[in-house]
């Protein structure tokens, strides 16, 4: 099946690199059958050196693939689209593809209104993914418009199972939830730069403590995911009475770290609610 359509992306930024690398894990899709435009070829040279096509042209993406993923900013999404009217091939005549947009904040009725100039009859599913799936580990939530098949969704689960975990919701859910996945990963480096600190200033190499909290990060998420246990009992099993562990926890309070993680979220939603507006 992978073989019968091309992939496209419009925008070759972070995250679109990021769900490239994804998908060519594990041969789920050939990168020859994947086309990536931006305004700068110098900047899609690594899509190139990974066997994509690269292109100036939105239109020729447009004209050549079936699945497009948008990776636009939100507030140049217009500007994207009419570029790929002025750049269609000549007598390219209109077709039907199914836009996969990553655009924070923006609906899936403001998306089919963008590109009803290019296609009337085209298909939305808005995804909110996150960088790690350039390594496997990543979490992509989706929501598809009504006329989304299941075949469609199948095609997009098995692009995504190889760049990580997906979850369809609804789209009532998806600028709520969204955040989470595709800001936690920034909030989580912090957290890892932090520890990594601190084992420093006990006298820790770098490059051992770095390896170290980012380690530890993995195995707790796998210990919540794998034991199903509430993370506040997993947390209780660690602190011994006295011990050094809740002197740590106690430090943690003091400090907010939980109030302030809660704001990150918060902070993260409302910006993305913003982004969709403009």
């Amino acid at each position: 099946m992978s073989l019968s359509y091309n992939i496209g992306f419009i925008g070759g930024g972070n995250m679109s690199t990021a769900i490239f690398k994804g998908i060519l894990r594990n041969d789920t899709h050939p990168a020859s059958k994947i086309w990536v435009s931006g305004p700068h070829l110098s900047n899609l040279k690594h899509w190139e050196e990974m066997g994509a096509n690269i292109t100036t042209k939105n239109g020729e993406v447009f004209y050549k693939c079936d699945i497009i993923f948008l990776g636009v900013k939100p507030g140049v999404l217009n500007d994207a689209i009419n570029d790929c009217l002025n750049t269609l091939p000549p007598n390219a005549s209109s077709k039907n593809v199914l836009f996969i947009s990553m655009l924070a904040g923006v609906s899936i009725d403001q998306l089919h209104k963008a590109i009803k100039v290019l296609s009337k009859d085209s298909s939305v599913v808005r995804i909110m993914p996150n960088t790690p799936m350039s390594v496997g580990a990543g979490v992509c939530l989706y929501t598809p418009d009504n006329s989304v098949t299941r075949e469609q969704c199948e095609i997009l689960e098995k692009l995504l199972s190889s760049c990580g975990i997906y979850e369809e919701v609804s789209e009532s859910l998806m600028s709520a939830a969204g955040p989470l996945p595709s800001c936690g990963p920034a909030f989580m480096y912090i957290v890892i730069e932090a520890l990594a600190d601190g084992a420093v200033k006990q006298g820790v190499p770098r490059a051992m403590a770095l390896r170290l909290a980012a380690q530890v990060l993995i195995g707790s998420g796998q210990m919540v995911l794998q034991t199903n246990k509430h993370p506040g009992l997993l947390k209780d099993e660690v602190c011994s009475p006295g011990g050094s562990t809740i002197c740590g926890v106690t430090a943690l309070e003091n400090g907010r770290l939980r109030a302030t993680l809660i704001n990150a979220i918060e902070a993260a939603t409302l910006r993305s609610k913003e982004l969709g507006k403009k």
